[in-house]
């Protein structure tokens, strides 16, 4: 069965507090936190504050997920803040082996997010240090997007990659996956998938989670 982590960037940030609380109680794995700077990409979202404010919300998974420049600056704050996991991005760090390996140093689970045009292969050479990869299946920066379908393929070459440095990771997806493709996407490998709109905006939160947890 997979790990869900609803994306909160489609939650009703006017109360937050209950939109947290409802997918907890409704058997969310993780709570996906997306952080935009408006420099790595183009929309901005919440940052440290925001976080330490709702960790008090539920005892789940806090996994953040980094679309920061720079990210190196800030970990401690997100790691202060209450974050369980941080992924960070392939394109936005320079020295991404000296960040990955700062993270885990703090006691902190580390991922790798690459985007749609960036070569599975780029993480080969740190995926055995990592402990989650994130395949983007939408281009960075808004919620909302459409699936890619060449997502799909690029997923089962990271499991291969996976397979052939014997890495104990696991493949986290993110963007446009809904219930009408989720199937396909656990067949490619993924072993936790993140959904926003497909969550927050079904009639029932309760019944959408449930739905995806069934795969």
């Amino acid at each position: 069965m997979i790990k869900l982590a609803p994306s909160i960037l489609s939650a009703n940030f006017g109360r937050l507090e209950e939109e947290i609380r409802k997918i907890s109680e409704a058997g969310c794995d993780y709570i996906h936190i997306d952080v935009m700077d408006g420099a790595f990409v183009p929309n901005i979202t919440i940052g440290p504050i925001v976080i330490k404010a709702i960790r008090k919300c539920t005892d789940k998974i806090f996994d953040v997920h980094l679309m920061i420049a720079d990210p190196i600056r800030y970990i401690d704050d997100f790691i202060n803040s209450g974050a369980d996991l941080l992924t960070v991005h392939y394109e936005g760090e320079k020295h991404l082996h000296r960040l990955v390996t700062s993270i885990k140093e703090k006691g902190v689970k580390v991922g790798v997010a690459i985007n749609p045009g960036t070569p599975c292969n780029a993480i080969e050479p740190i995926l055995p240090i990592l402990d989650l990869v994130l395949i983007m299946s939408v281009n960075p920066g808004f919620g909302g997007q459409s699936f890619i379908e060449a997502s799909l393929d690029r997923i089962k070459e990271m499991k291969d990659l996976i397979e052939k440095t014997e890495s104990n990771c696991v493949i986290q997806v993110d963007g446009g996956i809904t219930l009408d493709n989720v199937e396909q996407v656990v067949e490619a490998g993924a072993d936790v998938i993140v959904a926003g709109s497909s969550i927050f905006g079904s009639p029932d939160v309760r019944d959408s989670i449930q739905a995806f947890k069934k795969y």
